[in-house]
């Protein structure tokens, strides 16, 4: 279905650096970089996360509504992804916990103000 979610940024560099440091414990790294565009998965597949800077050459802006959501595979990884972003400078937006039955999620706002969710199912 997804193939990748495209998040923009002011700094492409910082960006990647960010995330590199934010998805390594879940095994993330930067699987294609086209210069404007760094897109961030794992080996083993599936949909994959994208930094890049406006195509039509004006400034990112974070959607009213958008969100990107990252499922690292346990709640431990949430609580870790969560807290590697906040040291990295991201802003919170809800603490990791349970938000209803069967799903555990914590929220923060990167470098560039895209929200970003960091959730467990089950």
């Amino acid at each position: 279905m997804i193939a990748y979610a495209p998040i923009g940024t002011a700094d492409i560099e910082k960006s990647k650096a960010f995330y590199l440091a934010v998805l390594a414990d879940m095994g993330g790294s930067i699987l294609m970089d086209i210069g404007r565009l760094a897109a961030f998965g794992t080996a083993n597949g599936g949909a994959m996360l994208a930094v890049c800077t406006p195509y039509n050459g004006e400034a990112p802006s974070p959607g009213n509504g958008n969100m990107v959501s990252i499922a690292p595979g346990s709640k431990e990884l949430v609580d870790k992804l969560y807290a590697k972003a906040i040291e990295l400078g991201a802003t919170d937006e809800g603490a990791p916990g349970p938000r209803m039955d069967g799903f555990y999620g914590g929220y923060i706002r990167d470098l560039d103000g895209n929200k970003i969710c960091f959730c467990n199912f089950g």
